[in-house]
C-alpha cells in the first residue's frame, strides 16, 4: 500500500470514529447510574424515542423538593392537580443547550393552560454556570440545584425514571409518570408528549 493511500485509510477512519462519537454526544450527555430501570414499567416504547404508559398503569412520581438554582425553596406537591414537565439537564450538556430554547418556547405557550416545568440542574459544581446558561437560553421556569443527582435516585426502579442527561418525564395531574423522553427534544416532540397528558380528563 502506498503512502498516499495509507494517509487514505487513516483519514476514513478518522471520519467514520468522529462521526460516531458525535452522534454519541448529541444523542444523550450520559446515561444509566441513576435508579435502574428494572421491574414492569408497563410502558409502551414510542418509535419517536418517547415511552408512554397508559392510564391506570401509571407510577406515582417521588415527591423532588429542595433548593433551585435562585435559591429559593420548591416541592413539586405543590403542582398537584397540573400536568407538570420536569426536565434534567446540565449546563456542561451540548443536547441540553440544543433543546433549553425549545422548553422555554413551548413552556410560554402552555403555561396558562394547567402545565408546569421544573428541570432539574445536575452535575454542575456550582450554581454559576447554570444560572448564565438559564440567562443565555432565556429559561424562566424554576430548576432544581442537583449537582450529585439525588432528585434523580428518588425515582424507584420499575419506574419510568431518568436515566440520562437530558430526560424529560411528563407527570399528570394524579402526580403519576405517563410519559418519559431520554434524548433532547424539538418542540413539536414536546408538544407531543404533553398534549395527551392535558386532554385527559
Amino acid at each position: 500500500m502506498s503512502a498516499a493511500s495509507r494517509a487514505r485509510s487513516r483519514f476514513a477512519l478518522l471520519a467514520v470514529t468522529s462521526a460516531a462519537v458525535a452522534a454519541l454526544g448529541l444523542s444523550a450527555c450520559s446515561s444509566g447510574g441513576t435508579s435502574g430501570g428494572g421491574g414492569d414499567t408497563n410502558f409502551v416504547a414510542g418509535g419517536d424515542g418517547v415511552d408512554t404508559v397508559a392510564t391506570g398503569k401509571r407510577a406515582a412520581a417521588p415527591e423532588l423538593s429542595g433548593e433551585t438554582i435562585d435559591g429559593k425553596q420548591l416541592s413539586t406537591a405543590d403542582y398537584k392537580g397540573k400536568v407538570l414537565v420536569i426536565n434534567v439537564w446540565g449546563s456542561w450538556c451540548p443536547p441540553c443547550r440544543a433543546e433549553a430554547k425549545n422548553f422555554q418556547t413551548v413552556y410560554e405557550d402552555v403555561k396558562g393552560q394547567g402545565v408546569e416545568f421544573v428541570g432539574i440542574n445536575t452535575r454542575d459544581t456550582s450554581t454559576t454556570p447554570a444560572k448564565a446558561f438559564e440567562k443565555e437560553y432565556g429559561v424562566t421556569f424554576p430548576s432544581l440545584y442537583d449537582p450529585t443527582g439525588k432528585q434523580m435516585l428518588r425515582f424507584g426502579k420499575g419506574t419510568l425514571n431518568p436515566q440520562a442527561i437530558p430526560s424529560t418525564l411528563v407527570i399528570d395531574r394524579d402526580g403519576k409518570i405517563a410519559a418519559r423522553a431520554l434524548q433532547p427534544l424539538s418542540e413539536d416532540k414536546l408538544r407531543g408528549m404533553i398534549k395527551p397528558v392535558l386532554a385527559e380528563k
